[in-house]
């Protein structure tokens, strides 16, 4: 294409892009190769929830009518759903649609985790990018998107939403043009980055997106969804169910594990707040105490050592020692096999004399079982099994979450911990809702990896030693003084006591 014929090209794009400033559907069903081959072969638009969405966008820049001086009222939308109802591709047709329709605005996208923000919600800005047709305005990198030599002026970042990196999200102005946030999974991100963020809405036409799985219902994410602010707010309810994209046969395994009156099912299927309150088990601040903590006195308590085998993928098999208030990790042990495994457990048995070992026995923590007793540890050898009945069915749903219940107390009374942020991220993952029957039930592994958390090898370990309780032995102690007369007794020298 020459240069004469490549700039009456981009000068219709331009010309395009100015008349859906206001049209944010027209603008994702002309921006994007909809029905053509590649990624998009099979689909002809978004789903009837994403179209309702960019529809009331629309309407609201309409009535806002910005003049491009005088700042207008925040537009501010609110998007409560299940799980993988696409919500984070909505997100990269909006950032988009912001980026190309109005020059020198400057954006913030984060969400919950690191993981997720990394792995899904920038990860679909990006390849969303790559059918952008316009995309050559842009470049795009691992945490920024910016329009060609305007890096300073024009952009959108990604930005972690961890409390102490809240002045990256102030400072935040538009006066002539958009200053946007987009918040993926609301729910975890903190106080003070809805504070901060609320700077960058003061001037120009500013908006704030956010959405995510109602997981609590406290905090601020609930406050504008269903609590006192929820005025302020347009707010969208998705049910997994009725959404195009979503996983039907997955939400139904969850119909089944759950139950469809369990929490876990109303926040990431329904869409809605759970009956108890923060899902998250063990509290962030109680573990971070736990890493500070010096325990004393346990020196004469019994050892419990524990293990979860794991061996391929992203898990890690996991040696850890409790005895009384203090806990540690022996060992975190990638792909190996049950072989290597065993050999790794025996030398700690024998080093470490523990008064109980506990194996995980489900799936490959069978073999692994087998084998111990099979090299003759069998003494004080316990096989768990974590979908086992619960002690107290009343209060829990099963093993794992009446373990983690228990560890989770101990922890809140104070407990030393490797000083490690891999274990507290571990111990802080897991998610909890209620059963039908009211029985507090933990989230599964999988479930967890599928919204972008990792396996949590390390507080499924120390959970372990919480499996059983040991009653303390009587320790045999020297006692100089009593030693010394009885020698002397033996001695002949008797009299002298």
């Amino acid at each position: 294409m020459s240069p004469t014929a490549h700039s009456n090209v981009d000068l219709q794009i331009a010309e395009d892009v100015a008349r859906l400033y206001a049209d944010p559907l027209s603008f994702v069903m002309w921006a994007y190769p909809w029905g053509q081959p590649g990624m998009l072969e099979k689909h002809e638009g978004p789903d009837e929830w994403q179209r309702e969405v960019l529809t009331e966008i629309g309407r609201q820049v309409r009535e806002r009518n910005f003049d491009g001086l005088h700042p207008v009222a925040p537009i501010r939308i609110v998007i409560v759903s299940g799980h993988g109802v696409g919500k984070t591709t909505l997100f990269a047709w909006i950032c988009h649609w912001i980026m190309s329709t109005r020059p020198r605005c400057k954006g913030t996208v984060t969400a919950m985790t690191f993981t997720q923000l990394q792995t899904k919600t920038w990860a679909s800005i990006q390849q969303w990018g790559s059918l952008l047709i316009n995309k050559h305005w842009f470049k795009f990198t691992g945490e920024q998107m910016f329009y060609v030599n305007q890096r300073e002026s024009w952009a959108v970042s990604a930005q972690s939403c961890k409390e102490e990196n809240s002045e990256a999200f102030a400072g935040q102005h538009a006066a002539d043009s958009s200053s946007f946030y987009l918040i993926d999974e609301g729910s975890g991100v903190p106080e003070k980055i809805w504070e901060v963020a609320e700077g960058g809405l003061t001037d120009g036409e500013p908006m704030i997106i956010a959405a995510g799985n109602p997981t609590r219902n406290t905090g601020k994410f609930q406050r504008i969804a269903f609590g006192n602010e929820r005025t302020r707010w347009t707010k969208f309810s998705v049910d997994s169910r009725k959404s195009k994209f979503s996983n039907k046969t997955l939400i139904q395994q969850w119909a089944d594990d759950y139950g469809e009156d369990s929490d876990f099912f109303r926040v990431r299927v329904r869409g809605e707040c759970p009956r108890a309150g923060s899902t998250q088990l063990i509290p962030s601040d109680v573990v971070a105490a736990c890493r500070k903590y010096k325990a004393v006195s346990y020196e004469s308590l019994p050892k419990i050592l524990s293990v979860d085998p794991a061996r391929f993928g992203d898990a890690r098999s996991v040696i850890c020692i409790r005895q009384g208030r203090k806990a540690r990790i022996l060992a975190k042990l990638r792909g190996v096999d049950t072989v290597h495994l065993v050999e790794r457990i025996i030398a700690f048995v024998t080093s470490e004399k523990p008064d109980v070992t506990v194996i995980d026995g489900d799936g490959l923590g069978a073999g692994v079982v087998d084998q111990l007793r099979y090299r003759g540890v069998r003494e004080g050898l316990h096989e768990f099994h974590g979908g086992a009945a619960p002690f107290d069915p009343s209060a829990y749903y099963n093993r794992r979450a009446e373990i983690w219940a228990k560890m989770g107390a101990w922890l809140k009374e104070g407990a030393e911990i490797p000083d490690d942020g891999e274990i507290e991220v571990d111990l802080t993952a897991p998610q909890y809702g209620y059963s039908a029957k009211g029985q507090i039930q933990l989230e599964k592994k999988d479930d967890m990896r599928a919204r972008g958390a990792a396996s949590p090898d390390l507080g499924d370990a120390l959970a372990m030693t919480f499996a059983i309780t040991v009653q303390p032995k009587v320790r045999e102690f020297y006692d100089a003084e009593s030693e010394y007369f009885a020698q002397r007794k033996r001695s002949g020298f008797g009299h002298w006591c």
